[in-house]
């Protein structure tokens, strides 16, 4: 491991860099930027004309601190446009996305600084390089080949245009299905009509109607209003107007087809995605993403996602089958549509299982939930947390913590926006603040995350209740956050999740889930919200039991969603919308037991892979859960708090950031290759 080693420095002072949230002037934005961006070019420019030949220290790094600098002033932009979109706040990002991907454009095509990073690499100097360091130079050359680099000035600046086009589509791709979801709703004023709902959905459809003026109930596409309606709602047709505006939206079949369609906007996505590749030499864009990438082709992802199909078709077919059985003796309904599923499958998890996602929710309150989760990373890697006041926040349910090791060593800070609210985008993420580095005057710089999810808002003063798989979203980004805010490389693009293959990404956030299934961890972020009470031992082994419900379904849901985007990404030919249709509609014949109705639309509120960093990469989740589920067996074997386990997780995967090869990495920890046994054992699949 010597050669990926990172070293903890002896009484080496830290610095914390925060952005003031609350103080950011949207007005002043683009001419922020402009500045900057300004700057960075003469400071380029400047090391141009300084550099007769490339060392690390005349080219390397001070080309790295511009790019932090930049990084560092966009991501409260970038992150603000997320979770708190005003009109304000868009036409700056929509102003500065061009210009930000214009200067990076240029950067990654500089002929001179793709010929001083050769010569860093080529010279005698660079075996005494540190591990991160070499690693930044390799990095950096493929990276400038990927850009174009490499090709002819017409075909480079063709690549620049594709690029640029590239960062405002996404960002128009997200905006419309962030505006249609947040624009639809439906209101009910009779009470008749709330049949079958929790009473905590009710509380906060009474909510929302009030907060709009409005009596009675306003239902929402934001999950924590369309997740449980779905589930527990006895009236067939309204979960179908639900399934409907949720299963359209942003496409031709949607409310406000003509505004917020994104089927033009995916074929120019992807037309364009397909000519980047052919530019560069490669014959589709999968192989070209697939550079970065542990897979080495599509045909290997391809043959691991349908591997993992015939593995768990038989299961899933058993499982619809059951489930439609059931619809038909116990309600005498055996004509399961798509709006259907989750209403049956939550009664059929209810009679096998003696329990409901309701039944917990007043075991999980979200403050219990926190500090167990900071119990249970205590255990494993040693850490403790302290909460802190911050007078600069973008809202006031947002929270910001400070992170300690058993030295009481700042090793990170965080801000959570956990709650669901309007003009924020929905899903859960972490993305980066800022970065851990070593400052010109040998200062390290403490790493930000941002960690944010949906779950339901707090009610007149009741904290937030969350359901199991909840528990388990937090989790899974609160890895992500470790991966983050642990790592103890001082270079900024090797640092954390930088460098980091996006197939072994996910690696630290699914390991961390498996802390939710076990009733020792549960235990500790579980206590009633009123009375303190501990969730009884048989709720918990329920919760337990029911773990693998529908598990071959769900599986088969995931690698729907994989074989999709490696289709359009690999063999596919588009044209127009109807071939993203068709490709859609070979896969699910390929995948699916049950197929949705034909104006599903599930493709045009997609953003993973086309407005996120997913595409040609939605089967990282299930690469990685191999590699995750066989790293926690270790603790199944060892014990589920062993220390000396957890620290030696911490510092192959968690500490290392983007340095060493992940597979390398990965069989330290475990003495030998990854298994997929563990992931099919998880998943209830084998015994």
């Amino acid at each position: 491991m010597d050669k990926n080693k990172v070293s903890k420095e002896k009484n080496q002072q830290y610095i914390s860099v925060l952005p003031k949230f609350s103080e950011i002037d949207f007005s002043e934005v683009e001419k922020v930027i402009d500045d900057l961006l300004s700057d960075c070019r003469e400071e380029i420019k400047k090391l141009e004309d300084e550099n007769t030949e490339g060392t690390w220290n005349s080219l390397a790094k001070p080309l790295q601190n511009i790019e932090e600098r930049i990084e560092k002033a966009w991501a409260p932009i970038s992150h603000l446009n997320a979770v708190n979109d005003n009109p304000e706040l868009r036409t700056a990002v929509d102003a500065c996305l061009p210009k930000i991907s214009a200067f990076y454009n240029d950067l990654s095509q500089n002929q001179f600084l793709y010929k001083g990073y050769k010569v860093i690499r080529d010279s005698d100097d660079f075996d005494g390089l540190t591990p991160p360091q070499k690693k930044v130079i390799q990095n950096a050359i493929k990276d400038f080949r990927l850009a174009g680099a490499e090709l002819e000035e017409s075909d480079r600046s063709r690549m620049r245009d594709i690029v640029k086009q590239l960062a405002q589509l996404s960002n128009s791709f997200e905006k419309n299905v962030l505006d249609v979801t947040d624009e639809w709703y439906m209101d009910i004023t009779d009470a008749e009509k709330l049949a079958g709902l929790p009473p905590t959905l009710v509380e906060l459809a009474r909510q929302t109607a009030s907060n709009a003026g409005e009596v009675g109930w306003r239902f929402t596409l934001q999950m924590p209003s369309y997740l449980p309606f779905m589930t527990f709602s006895e009236l067939r047709n309204l979960r179908e107007i639900m399934y409907r505006a949720y299963v359209t939206r942003a496409s031709d079949m949607g409310r406000d087809s003509q505004l917020y369609d994104n089927g033009p906007l995916m074929v120019e996505i992807l037309r364009l995605r397909a000519e980047m590749a052919s530019l560069l030499g490669f014959n589709s864009y999968a192989e070209y993403a697939l550079e970065n990438r542990m897979a080495s082709s599509s045909k290997e992802v391809k043959e691991f996602l349908i591997e993992l199909v015939d593995l768990s078709k038989e299961s899933a077919k058993d499982e619809l089958s059951e489930l439609r059985k059931f619809a038909n003796l116990k309600f005498n309904h055996n004509d399961i549509q798509a709006w259907d599923t989750m209403f049956y499958s939550e009664k059929l998890k209810q009679s096998l299982f003696n329990f409901s996602d309701e039944d917990v929710r007043p075991y999980f309150p979200f403050p219990r939930v926190l500090q167990g989760l900071f119990k249970i990373v205590k255990k494993l890697f040693g850490l403790s947390f302290r909460e802190v006041e911050y007078d600069y926040k973008w809202h006031p349910d947002v929270c910001f913590f400070e992170m300690f090791d058993e030295s009481n060593v700042l090793r990170g800070s965080f801000f959570l926006d956990l709650f669901s609210r309007p003009r924020k985008r929905g899903g859960a993420w972490m993305s980066e603040c800022v970065n851990r580095k070593v400052t010109n005057n040998n200062k390290v710089q403490i790493p930000v995350a941002f960690i944010t999810c949906n779950f339901p808002p707090q009610i007149e003063g009741r904290p937030s209740l969350l359901n199991h798989d909840e528990v388990i979203t937090l989790f899974h980004e609160f890895g992500h956050g470790l991966h983050h805010m642990l790592t103890l490389v001082d270079e900024p693009s090797v640092a954390g999740i930088n460098g980091v293959p996006w197939d072994a990404v996910e690696l630290p956030s699914q390991f961390l889930e498996n802390w939710c299934w076990e009733a020792e961890s549960l235990s500790e972020v579980s206590g009633h919200h009123e009375s303190g009470e501990s969730i009884p031992s048989d709720l918990l082994e329920q919760i337990k039991g029911a773990r693998n419900f529908n598990g071959g379904m769900q599986m088969l849901r995931q690698l729907e969603f994989s074989m999709f985007d490696m289709a359009l990404h690999s063999d596919a030919v588009i044209n127009n919308e109807s071939d993203i249709q068709q490709i859609l509609d070979e896969t699910r014949h390929m995948v699916s037991i049950n197929k949705p109705p034909i104006w599903n639309r599930f493709q045009n509120a997609f953003s993973h892979i086309f407005a996120g960093g997913y595409a040609a990469g939605y089967y990282s989740y299930k690469w990685a859960e191999v590699l995750s589920s066989d790293a926690f067996s270790r603790f199944e074997e060892e014990g589920l708090f062993e220390n000396s386990v957890g620290r030696q997780f911490c510092e192959l995967i968690l500490e290392t950031g983007g340095v060493g090869e992940p597979l390398e990495k990965f069989q330290l920890f475990r003495g030998r290759a990854p298994s997929v046994k563990a992931l099919l054992r998880h998943s209830g699949l084998v015994e």
